[in-house]
């Protein structure tokens, strides 16, 4: 019986399909899966733009320091300081193809490739630079669009200072204005229940001002021993 089940299997394999791929013969229609992870790469537009701001996210998330960016701060036409990506340094023979650079990518500027063919002879060819394209300069607004912008900003900053005054100007009252005793405290809730009743307010009043007499003769009598002491 096993025999014959045996058989059945052996005649199967006869008639399915065979998988084994002729590499290298089959280089140029090789099937490789859409998620395998081969080398990062720098995505470019048909323009040759990327859009790498230079915020060096992936440098700080690489766990094995593969990445290296080369930054400098270049200044705008209306005097701001914008960082530019000179050099994307990478290194494929540290990376463990964790994805973490590509995941935590605030503007989607990286990917991982799946052409799986980067052996090299040396390692020194493993580090590439990903921003291999020339540099192009950056579009400058026209006169209408630098007015609007600066208009805006002008208005931006009037309305934070006005802000900044109304609540300086309210700061004055609020600390003028008497405390408002807790909730939870005795004397507060001694004078609420006497509300309506000048003479037991006054009563209530005078004993508090007592307390608070006897209390500071108290504190100034404990003091005077320490002193002593």
């Amino acid at each position: 019986m096993s025999l014959l089940k045996g058989l059945s299997v052996t005649g199967k394999e006869f008639v399915t399909p065979k998988i084994t791929e002729t590499y290298p013969d089959n280089r140029d229609n090789l099937p490789v899966a859409p998620r395998f992870r081969a080398v990062l790469e720098l995505i470019y537009d048909a323009e040759g733009n990327h859009r790498c701001i230079a915020c060096g996210t992936c440098e700080r998330v690489c766990p094995n320091n593969t990445i290296s960016l080369a930054i400098s701060t270049r200044e705008t036409w209306d005097g701001k300081k914008k960082k530019h990506l000179d050099k994307y340094i990478y290194d494929l023979g540290s990376c463990t193809l964790c994805n973490l650079c590509v995941d935590k990518c605030p503007t989607d500027a990286l990917r991982f490739s799946n052409d799986f063919e980067q052996a090299t002879f040396t390692r020194s060819k493993l580090v590439k630079q990903l921003n291999y394209l020339p540099d192009k300069p950056e579009p400058e607004p026209t006169e209408e669009e630098k007015a609007r912008i600066l208009a805006e900003r002008a208005a931006k900053i009037a309305a934070a200072k006005a802000a900044a005054a109304a609540k300086k100007a309210a700061a004055p009252e609020a600390a003028s204005a008497p405390a408002k005793p807790a909730a939870d405290d005795p004397a507060a809730k001694a004078l609420a229940a006497a509300a309506g009743d000048p003479e037991k307010e006054a009563r209530i009043r005078a004993a508090l001002e007592k307390a608070a007499k006897l209390k500071t003769e108290r504190e100034a009598a404990k003091q005077a021993d320490a002193d002593n002491k």
